[in-house]
């Protein structure tokens, strides 16, 4: 047992690794027509929006959709048409009668340029991965597909710069990279599905954010379509370029507002030649806080992701999806901890000593390293399969906060208070090194009581605390109403007059992030 070992002398070679295969199980027209039939149960309390004064697609507009696409491009069976107006957790629903799939820029620009002279909607759609709704119809917008935009353009070896297609997928992205020892700079539990534009359009996170940043940072240049079909071509790539304004930064976390991005420049990053995977064991939120400050002292750049989960998020887990916990006693949190660099003795030497400091310290009570690339994996589907293993319960309300460390699980422990008598659970995961907490309670069906017991506290106690209400999934429709919890008023009136420069007609995701 890693405990043990640590007390009677320290960690040596394989006598810190504990060997998971045996244990772990598994891989993971009018303004109210569309009202009464639009809203899944989960959905109706968010929203009593009423549809915009938006023209509807006739036979004319679908002419020229087919000329512009050819008729491969159009999409209108109503059964092929039903998987693109619902998002993947059967949480909201549309009522788009048709879905377009350029292949190229100026098929968007042609497409965009049409809507906007005849006033129809538009919602762009990427892998379709988001938790916000941002990525479905929420009346009977067109949906605009980026999924055929698939191709990568180049690769500069020299400046690790990648450019491709906004509907290039996450996953594909980095085994186009691996053969050049490079990997993309963010990584998601959706990677296998989730597109590269809609990455960018909800400046995702990830589980990565903590070594290797935001895509504000990393996204060196873009290409987007506005409202009226314009091209803004600022794909150069530069690292340096203060020339005016930074015009890119205003489509990430946009959530295709502002325009619809198309391409994307971004900077890779050295596939690292180490990698070490740890899973601890916790008795107390205060103990996983001073093992982070360990973990930055004795890690520094290495350290690659500090994540943490609760008791209930892993008894979710073990119950819902027949996982089985690594570790032989269960405890009130743990913590993954990764590790990236170059040489791995140097790497283990450093992790051997940070967890000899925590054990000592009884900072941690219990604990596991993976001995290879197999077991590592398994580690982090633990991680990944969270949100998989709560769609078992029934219905899931999710809220995606950033808060400050110390009063982070806060929350959790209040929410938990709140919902006990109504809820099935109440559970805390997310990434330790960025403040980012995924608060998600659950029951077996949709509940009005208990959705007034979580809203608004969850975004009135944000607020108190001076956080986030979102930290990385955007607002969709979702959250656009509650926006004031995190943005002051001045902030939120700059940001309609943005809005209403680019898209006077309103037309781009309507009723999404700023209403």
């Amino acid at each position: 047992m890693l405990t043990m070992a640590m007390r009677s002398g320290g960690l040596r070679g394989t006598a810190v690794r504990w060997l998971l295969s045996q244990r772990l199980r598994g891989g993971g027209g009018g303004h109210h027509r569309f009202a009464s039939t639009l809203l899944t149960a989960q959905q109706k309390p968010y929203t009593h929006i009423q549809r915009g004064n938006f023209n509807q697609v006739e036979g004319e507009d679908l002419a020229v959709f087919e000329r512009i696409l050819t008729s491969s491009g159009v999409i209108t069976d109503h059964a092929d048409v039903d998987r693109y107006n619902q998002d993947w957790m059967g949480k909201f629903r549309g009522q788009s009668t048709v879905v377009l799939r350029p292949k190229s820029t100026e098929e968007v620009a042609a497409v965009l340029r049409h809507c906007h002279q005849r006033r129809l909607a538009v919602s762009t759609q990427g892998g379709n991965t988001g938790l916000v709704g941002g990525s479905v119809p929420l009346f009977d917008e067109i949906i605009l597909s980026t999924e055929l935009m698939n191709d990568i353009i180049s690769l500069d070896d020299v400046s690790r710069i990648l450019t491709c297609q906004a509907g290039c997928v996450l996953e594909q992205l980095n085994t186009y990279l691996e053969p050049h020892d490079l990997m993309m700079p963010l990584d998601l539990g959706a990677k296998g599905s989730c597109h590269i534009g809609g990455n960018v359009a909800t400046n995702a996170g990830g589980l990565r954010f903590l070594r290797y940043g935001s895509l504000h940072g990393t996204v060196l240049g873009l290409e987007a379509v506005l409202a009226d079909g314009t091209v803004l071509n600022t794909l150069s790539g530069l690292r340096k370029d203060n020339t005016g304004y930074d015009l890119k930064q205003l489509f990430i976390g946009s959530e295709g507002t502002l325009g619809v991005v198309t391409g994307v420049a971004i900077e890779a990053v050295q596939r690292p030649a180490a990698t070490n995977v740890a899973f601890l064991a916790c008795n107390s939120y205060e103990q996983l806080q001073h093992t982070f400050q360990a973990a930055k002292h004795h890690l520094g750049e290495i350290l690659s992701a500090f994540e943490f989960l609760d008791e209930g998020s892993m008894d979710c887990t073990t119950a819902n999806l027949g996982l089985s916990s690594p570790l032989q006693t269960p405890a009130p949190f743990y913590i993954l901890i990764e590790t990236h660099g170059s040489v791995q003795e140097h790497d283990f030497a450093k992790l051997e000593g940070f967890l000899e400091t925590v054990m000592s310290d009884e900072l941690v009570v219990d604990g596991t390293v993976a001995q290879d690339a197999g077991q590592a994996s398994a580690l982090w589907g633990i991680r990944e399969r969270i949100t998989e293993a709560l769609q078992h319960d029934g219905t899931v309300y999710k809220y995606d906060v950033s808060l400050p460390l110390p009063v982070l699980y806060s929350l959790v422990n209040e929410m938990r208070s709140r919902v006990a008598s109504v809820a099935t659970r109440c559970v805390g995961y997310g990434h330790v090194g960025d403040g980012n907490l995924h608060l998600n309670i659950t029951s077996s069906e949709p509940n009005e009581e208990l959705f007034g017991l979580i809203e608004p506290f969850v975004y009135e106690f944000t607020a108190k605390h001076r956080g986030s209400i979102s930290a990385e999934h955007g607002l969709g429709v979702m959250k656009p109403h509650h926006i004031h919890y995190s943005k002051p008023a001045e902030a939120i009136h700059l940001m309609k007059q943005i809005k209403a420069l680019m898209d006077p007609h309103g037309i781009l995701n309507p009723y999404k992030t700023i209403v």
